[in-house]
């Protein structure tokens, strides 16, 4: 279990992250632009294959803007061993469709009406059809899965997407339940969203002929990078700000999900303050957000969330020594240096966001 209350490992990756030069994420994935940008037209075309009266909502999900992180980690990743082929191309989309399907079907359950700076599917058209597309897109994302000679990128789609729907599962079973521990909370965040990050990385792997060493090495890379990603967004919901974000924030207390701030508060609190928080938390209203303002702040919570995403990127860096060579891993280092920044900007002024 990763040592979640040492500030040694954070402060150190957060001084290495200052001395570095600061990159823009354009930098970073420049050496895969064009990987990305040909992920991007086949992501669209994929337009086509739904019915005709039902291709203006693919459209509007397939053609959305994001930075593209998994197909990104794809890409890295199969740089980090060498060639990177058309098929690492269509995994790509494979998995940046199963993650739509997820963001769309998420949209439903949190009632949010902004993603990526402009009305969510839901918001658009309804939670009927935006269900019914979300299905729509994991049965594209198997089917194109289903095209490979070999069934285990198939296998490794269906099993993955079973992950993150189960983690989505547990979440939603224990809303508004402080019997909910840290440690719950990690693993449901390793499956619901770390899951595809180590799917894009041991399939590109797969599909580049790495060992099973770099295979499992390139898993737990994006495991642990997937984590701190997670953790950093749930901490954007509380601290950040929908103009930086680009989406509707404050969802999580609103439905009653228990996220690392939350949760540093119960352990932290006293008997009288748990009584407050699990009613204020219970009879959650649009006028509680003061007073969980002030738990948050009393208990330093920003700042040992954000020791803790620093943690799980130093582990994502160490899980790279296994890879054969170095020069190939500047790409999947520079996305933990990127992230470990913008976690450092939020410490310092929150309202930043990735």
């Amino acid at each position: 279990m990763l040592a979640a209350d040492s500030k040694l490992v954070s402060a150190t990756v957060a001084e290495t992250v200052r001395a570095l030069p600061a990159l823009s994420w354009k930098q970073i994935i420049d050496p895969v632009e064009p990987f990305l940008e040909a992920a991007g037209r086949r992501l669209a075309q994929q337009v086509d294959a739904f019915h005709p009266k039902i291709a203006s909502y693919a459209d509007y999900a397939l053609n959305g803007q994001g930075k593209h992180l998994r197909p990104a980690l794809v890409a890295l990743s199969a740089k980090a061993l060498g060639e990177v082929k058309d098929e690492h191309v269509t995994v790509a989309v494979i998995i940046e469709m199963v993650h739509l399907a997820t963001l769309v079907h998420d949209d439903v359950m949190d009632e949010a009406e902004i993603r990526r700076g402009r009305l969510t599917l839901a918001a658009n058209w309804g939670n009927e059809i935006a269900v019914l597309f979300g299905d729509c897109l994991f049965a594209r994302a198997l089917s194109l899965a289903a095209s490979f000679p070999t069934p285990e990128v198939c296998r490794a789609v269906a099993t993955a997407t079973n992950t993150v729907c189960s983690g989505e599962i547990l979440q939603t079973q224990h809303r508004r339940d402080f019997g909910f521990t840290r440690e719950d909370y990690f693993k449901v965040l390793e499956m619901k969203t770390a899951e595809l990050f180590a799917l894009s990385c041991e399939l590109s792997a797969f599909l580049s002929g790495a060992s099973n060493e770099s295979r499992a090495a390139l898993r737990q890379f994006g495991l642990a990078f997937g984590t701190a990603y997670q953790i950093y967004d749930d901490c954007i919901d509380l601290f950040g700000s929908e103009a930086a974000a680009g989406k509707s924030l404050g969802t999580d207390l609103a439905k009653g999900k228990l996220t690392l701030p939350v949760l540093l508060v119960w352990e932290r609190a006293d008997a009288g303050e748990r009584k407050r928080l699990e009613q204020l938390v219970q009879n959650w209203t649009a006028s509680s957000w003061q007073q969980m303002a002030k738990f948050l702040a009393r208990h330093e919570t920003l700042s040992s969330s954000l020791e803790i995403v620093f943690q799980y990127l130093e582990k994502a860096r160490q899980t790279l020594r296994a890879l054969p060579g170095s020069n190939g891993r500047a790409g999947l280092l520079g996305l933990t240096e990127f992230l470990a920044r913008q976690t450092d900007a939020l410490g310092a002024a929150p309202g930043n966001s990735l």
